[in-house]
């Protein structure tokens, strides 16, 4: 007896729909991108002159905090770092016009303990804007990753 054997369907992948699969991603991909501008800043750079100075006027103020909210004082003239006198908060705006004089340049770095209360920071920052301060800088201690 004869038997026919079945004939056999191609099997075959159809790429179509997975194409335009791969499409419309890629299209969604590049409509929801957004891109950014880096953003600028703005430096003025310092000047420098030939001329010697004769007397140095004060660069920086150096006010620290320690944990339980005492304030101690100093200049930097030149890079020397002067002595460093205890002021009482009810004087520290009193202190710093003084000091500062009518030098608007002049810099304020607070040094704050990791436990300074934060009243502390807000008061000195309050008295720097009294006295005409316009440039403060905080300092950190730089740890080794």
């Amino acid at each position: 007896m004869k038997f026919s054997t079945p004939e056999t369907e191609e099997v075959s992948i159809n790429l179509t729909p997975l194409i335009d699969i791969v499409f419309l991603l890629l299209i969604f991909f590049m409509v929801s991108t957004t891109f950014q501008r880096e953003t600028e800043l703005e430096i003025a750079l310092p000047e420098a002159s030939t001329e010697a100075a004769g007397e140095r006027a004060i660069s920086a103020l150096i006010l620290e905090i320690d944990a339980t909210g005492a304030y101690r004082m100093g200049t930097q003239t030149g890079g020397r770092l002067s002595e460093v006198a205890s002021v009482s908060a009810e004087k520290l705006s009193e202190t710093l016009k003084g000091v500062s004089g009518k030098n608007d340049t002049t810099t304020i770095i607070i040094k704050a303990d990791a436990k300074t209360p934060h009243q502390a920071v807000v008061r000195a920052l309050d008295a720097a804007r009294q006295a005409g301060l316009t440039r403060v800088k905080f300092a950190a201690e730089m740890t080794a990753p």
